[in-house]
């Protein structure tokens, strides 16, 4: 299936290379693809490592590994398989990971609990092992590649290769960091993403990089969504290899620490955004900003709520300044809400305050607003000092047709 580039894309960023991680792909052949769809990155010995995962209830048997394997903190290589997700296999599918990492493990002499897998694409066929063998031979001896091949091959639906760069001080030391994702459907914050990377060559203990990690991620991968399903594969691993040579990072009391924890905070954001912006048929890019709330927690179910709702998004691909629909969204959130304090608008133009409609309503700029790519939605509830910020795209007829014969 042919998928036109989303008229939302950005091209791909210029992206350092990162000490201690080299990068190979090779085409194994898991769909139908004329292009790589193995990716194997290979760490250097003392990597720490960090990850947040799907919450689905049948998640992947690569998913359940990689949760346990991270909590010993270090890595020492990554394989992602793009065109099946290997979840709902049974003992199948587990026993295709597993024979992964060994072979990973023999390759660099390494414990099994280094060895991390991703695996993407349709639910309920088994990994090949066939395949995943073959394929794994010819990444060991592939030449090394950049980050925009990385990005390609780990893609299933998506329409372009996404990646992030940010680099910060730590004391006198200049470290980077690197990020590559996948995603397109099937996106929702329950993690979440589909399958996210980080990489810097900083020094961070793996306890400090987990807490910056779930940190970052509560604030950017938590708040995006394109259809409201939660992936049984969603994985975002953060690699720190400490080959900058800085003073290791262990808490915000160390030189350094806010300043990566920033850097971290934007990778994760620009790749969270490139999801949405890739969203199956989307259109346009919609920001939804809840504030009066009770708390911020209530702000972002509200959010979510709106822009979770088909109503909303439909509208929105309309080019219709259908407030109403808003309002209807945020009354079946569930959370605090006063019908008479609400206020609802687009870009930065009210349609309604206090729980009534503008007197002498002009909807010419709210009209103009929505004809473009970039659209805010914002509602006021009036009753507290909660705000939250999530974002999410339009819902169009390319979504049907991209997820109607996506097995084939």
């Amino acid at each position: 299936m042919d998928i036109a580039i989303s008229p939302l894309a950005r091209p791909f960023p210029e992206m350092p290379a990162i000490d201690g991680v080299t990068l190979r792909t090779v085409r194994a052949g898991y769909k139908n693809w004329d292009r790589a769809d193995l990716t194997y990155a290979e760490l250097a010995e003392g990597t720490s490592v960090a990850g947040v995962f799907t919450q689905s209830a049948c998640a992947s048997s690569e998913v359940e590994l990689a949760r346990e394997y991270v909590r010993q903190g270090t890595a020492r290589a990554l394989v992602v398989n793009a065109g099946n997700s290997n979840a709902f296999t049974g003992y199948r599918g587990r026993e295709a990971v597993e024979r992964i990492i060994g072979k990973v493990a023999d390759h660099l002499d390494c414990a099994h609990e280094q060895v991390f897998v991703s695996s993407t694409g349709v639910i309920g066929v088994p990994l090949p092992i066939d395949i995943a063998d073959a394929g794994l031979e010819a990444a060991f001896s592939a030449e090394p590649c950049g980050w925009e091949n990385a990005a390609q091959a780990i893609s299933t639906t998506d329409t372009f290769p996404k990646g992030a760069h940010a680099s910060a001080m730590v004391g006198d030391m200049r470290v980077e960091l690197c990020g590559i994702i996948k995603g397109s459907g099937m996106i929702a914050p329950d993690m979440a993403t589909m399958l996210g990377y980080v990489f810097t060559d900083a020094a961070v203990d793996p306890a400090f990089l987990q807490a910056l990690l779930e940190r970052a991620n509560a604030k950017t991968f938590s708040c995006i969504t394109v259809d409201g399903d939660t992936s049984t594969s969603d994985t975002v691993l953060a690699f720190a290899t400490g080959r900058a040579g800085n003073a290791t990072l262990a808490s915000f009391d160390d030189p350094g620490a806010d300043a990566f924890a920033a850097a971290l905070n934007d990778v994760c954001r620009q790749l969270a955004q490139l999801v949405v912006r890739d969203g199956e048929g989307a259109s346009k890019f919609i920001e939804v900003c809840v504030s009066g709330a009770s708390s911020d927690g209530s702000a972002h179910r509200i959010a979510l709520s709106v822009a979770n709702s088909p109503l909303v998004k439909t509208a929105i691909a309309g080019e219709d300044a259908n407030w109403g629909r808003v309002v209807m969204a945020v009354g079946k959130a569930g959370e605090p809400a006063d019908r008479d304090r609400l206020s609802i608008g687009f870009g930065g133009h009210w349609a309604a305050k206090d729980g009534q409609p503008i007197p002498d309503f002009d909807e010419a700029p709210l009209a103009e607003h929505l004809k473009g790519e970039e659209i805010s939605v914002e509602v006021d509830l009036g009753i507290g000092d909660g705000k939250a910020t999530v974002w999410t795209c339009d819902l169009t007829h390319g979504y049907i047709a991209i997820n109607a014969d996506y097995r084939s």
